[in-house]
């Protein structure tokens, strides 16, 4: 257990950075710039929805399974068993998969910056990767890694708002009172903000660092309150650049929405500004991807490092790597694979939630004492209505799109 203020603080600060810069990867980049181009200020809307879902299944799951003291898989095991194990399932499968994108990511970002290819870009940022894995005090190098290229990030979208002059007033009305509601962005972006791993990532990252049981909620609702807050900042900063660009008559290229925004407001430094933040959204997300995924893996009951994950850790994350940055480097990244994988992605944040909003009602799970808030339950209820019928809309979608 966590003693000291201080640590306990510092641990929630590297979950909320872990969840937000997982969720800024190159897709978010992508999804945001696209989605702007397409919508205009009515896309404010679609951010608004998505920061209050986002508050409803972080604050959830990040006390659902820090209270608990036990990593979701453990908790799905114990309602029902083997019920883990399929959680596990989806999230690696979920997880290894879009990781070859997140180190695409980099290797793209690399080319801007460099002109590498973005093969070979991609082999400098697994070992980068490795690097920061594999070394002694591995979880906080990767918390300081992940926090400094936020703020890379952060600065970067800020120097290109600024010089931008976007419509504030304009993107405001909307977002509050749009012309337009477009569904499918909404779902888009829920998913790869809070779908998959990236739900989890914060959560488990406050076990593995210690933080958990009743007397830890003010730090993991910080935690989760915080890393939703950095990850809008950036999609609200990024919502607002592309705003300018088109209003400036631009059109974004739809092979390269994000790239376009900063070309345009900067010209060619602004692309290799692009470059820069796009390696540095492949890098965190990568990092993120690679600890959740692993984390599943975890079903060993005591918190020694003697216990078998423990030992195999190491060479888990070195598989999950290698294998991630290999497909991308002789394959390329396999866009159907992608496809129908996102597709089943929009099913794994309903299935998991529902999972812990039923088990934060048995005491054998949470405990004798505690008493889950009964407005968050319903929140959280209403997210699973919605997300599941979305999800299932993204399956059908996506399956009809291969065959």
């Amino acid at each position: 257990m966590v003693k000291k203020k201080n640590t306990a603080f510092g641990i929630a600060m590297g979950a909320a950075f872990l969840m937000a810069m997982s969720a800024v990867g190159p897709g978010f980049l992508t999804q945001t710039a696209a989605f702007t181009g397409q919508l205009g200020a009515d896309f404010g809307f679609a951010i608004l929805v998505c920061i209050l879902v986002d508050i409803g299944v972080q604050l959830n799951i990040w006390r659902i399974i820090c209270v608990s003291g036990k990593k979701a898989q453990t908790i799905a095991n114990e309602l029902v068993p083997g019920l883990g194990y399929l959680l596990t399932t989806l999230i690696v499968i979920g997880g290894l998969t879009f990781n070859i994108g997140n180190i695409g990511g980099v290797g793209l970002g690399f080319n801007v910056l460099f002109g590498i290819t973005p093969e070979n870009g991609a082999l400098i940022g697994g070992a980068i990767a490795l690097v920061i894995f594999l070394v002694r005090n591995a979880l906080i190098v990767m918390d300081r890694t992940v926090q400094v290229l936020a703020a890379v990030k952060v600065l970067l979208i800020i120097f290109i708002v600024a010089i931008s002059s976007p419509p504030v007033g304009q993107a405001a009305l909307h977002t509050f009172v749009p012309s337009h509601i477009d569904f499918y962005s909404i779902v888009t972006i829920v998913g790869g903000t809070v779908g998959g791993y990236i739900s989890f990532s914060g959560g488990h990252r406050l076990l593995e660092g210690g933080l958990k049981g009743k007397e830890s909620i003010r730090y993991i609702n910080g935690g989760a309150l915080t890393g939703i807050g950095v990850a809008s900042i950036i999609r609200v900063l990024l919502f607002l650049a592309a705003l300018a660009v088109i209003a400036e008559g631009f059109k974004l290229n739809p092979l390269n929405p994000a790239a376009s925004i900063f070309s345009a407001a900067a010209g060619d430094f602004g692309y290799k500004f692009f470059g820069l933040v796009l390696l540095a959204a492949g890098m965190t997300s990568t990092l993120g991807s690679t600890f959740t995924s692993v984390s599943f893996l975890d079903y060993s009951k005591a918190e020694s490092e003697t216990n078998i994950y423990h030992k195999l850790r190491p060479y888990l994350i070195i598989f999950f790597i290698v294998f991630s940055t290999a497909v991308f480097y002789f394959i390329g990244s396999p866009a159907k694979v992608l496809l129908m994988v996102g597709a089943i992605n929009g099913l794994i944040l309903p299935i998991a939630l529902a999972i812990l909003l039923v088990a934060v009602t048995k005491k054998k799970i949470m405990g004798e004492f505690y008493k889950h808030p009964i407005w968050l339950t319903i929140f959280g209820w209403i997210i699973v209505v919605f997300m599941a019928y979305a999800g299932i809309q993204s399956v059908i979608k996506g399956f009809s799109s291969i065959f």
